[in-house]
């Protein structure tokens, strides 16, 4: 696997570096993303509760000492309580809008990582038919162990790029779709907590 890896040129490494840095990522999004959503059900339960029983002050000091999105979204709605619900709203989308960035952090990154690693395969294919074809011009036709280390290369880092490219396509899609969830789960919670807190 290493002779391979070694064989495919110089363009390998920065392939290998990509696939490093998606896998990374993906990782930590996924985490982070388990993170929010045990913190989303367990902040759920107690703001209900505690507002099903009118404590409003407890439940806006339950937010302030959490630091997840949902808590920062609420912490906003509890504390304008009195205004109307389309300020409220208006307030909860504000705050939600820079807690659904924060989600999406990275994934930017990991859609380039999958868009250029193909391209990364093909300039390592270019690079290698250039070779091969040095080799003709400067050896004749001759053999074809002669062209082959060219053409070899060629292929290696084409397989290598879609090799990474389309598992990090399928990692960015995932995300994606597990942060809009994210984002309808905590535009949900935040409506029944306004209508709570207007009753």
């Amino acid at each position: 696997m290493i002779e391979i890896f070694k064989h495919g040129g110089p363009l390998m490494y920065p392939i290998l570096l990509c696939s490093i840095i998606g896998w990374a990522i993906f990782m930590e999004r996924v985490f982070a993303f388990f993170k929010v959503r045990r913190q989303l059900i367990g902040l759920r339960k107690n703001i209900l509760k505690l507002l099903q029983t009118d404590n409003k002050e407890q439940a806006l000091g339950l937010c302030s000492e959490q630091g997840s999105p949902l808590a920062r979204i609420l912490y906003v709605v509890l504390k304008h309580h009195g205004r109307q619900r389309s300020e409220l709203k208006s307030l909860a989308e504000e705050v939600g809008e820079r807690e659904a960035v924060a989600l999406q952090r990275y994934l930017g990154l990991l859609g380039t990582i999958a868009n250029i690693t193909p391209l990364l395969g093909l300039l390592g294919t270019v690079v290698g038919m250039i070779e091969a074809f040095n080799i003709i011009a400067s050896q004749g036709v001759g053999s074809p162990s002669t062209l082959g280390g060219g053409i070899s290369q060629a292929l290696i880092t084409t397989a290598a790029g879609l090799t990474v490219a389309v598992p990090m396509i399928l990692l960015h899609r995932y995300l994606l779709s597990r942060s809009d969830r994210l984002v309808l789960e905590l535009e949900e919670v935040t409506m029944q907590v306004i209508d709570l807190i207007e009753e």
